[in-house]
């Protein structure tokens, strides 16, 4: 009786195992996520906005105040309340490309805009070009000379929003226009 006990113990010892190692081996997985690929030609006296002003994830305060991106980049607020979240925000970049030493005026097409969104509107000001030294842009336009010998150049803008006490959630965006002209 004892053998015929420990066969039997053996056997369902011998089952569970193969069961474990067939429902407790995880399956294969294969996964596929599509991505983009892009490239952009670039003519000569020509330009193109590669990076979009990005003011980044906010959380407004009781009071208004101001988020303003900086041409390298940096994010600040200047209302201690307002709460600067993550790090999406940026400059945009353009590129371009005219003849070394060329003229170029550069100049927006309004002083303002607006982004909208789910609550009131925002307004988007002091639009600011990546020079040295940084210069505000406005709709008059400022004469710039391209420096590379390659007649190939990059330059950012960063600008400043004025965010609403209690500004509703959600996103907002809008358009602005520059505009370069090659002398």
């Amino acid at each position: 009786m004892n053998g015929a006990i420990f066969l039997r113990l053996k056997k369902s010892a011998a089952i569970f195992c193969a069961s474990a190692a067939i429902f407790g081996a995880a399956p294969a997985y294969a996964d596929v996520e599509p991505t983009d690929s892009r490239a952009v030609i670039i003519r000569p006296l020509s330009f193109i906005n590669y990076e979009d002003l990005n003011f980044g994830k906010i959380i407004p305060a009781t009071t208004a105040g101001t988020v303003t991106v900086a041409t390298n980049g940096t994010r600040s607020t200047n209302n201690a309340n307002i709460i600067l979240v993550g790090a999406d925000h940026q400059a945009a970049s353009f590129t371009g490309q005219g003849t070394f030493n060329q003229r170029v005026d550069i100049s927006l097409g309004a002083n303002t805009i607006q982004i909208t969104g789910p609550g009131a509107p925002m307004t988007v000001q002091t639009f600011t070009i990546g020079s040295t030294p940084s210069v505000v842009l406005t709709t008059t336009p400022l004469r710039f000379r391209i420096a590379s010998a390659s007649g190939i150049f990059i330059f950012t803008v960063g600008a400043r929003l004025n965010v609403g006490a209690n500004q509703a959630p959600g996103k907002y965006s809008g358009t602005w226009n520059i505009t370069l002209d090659y002398q």
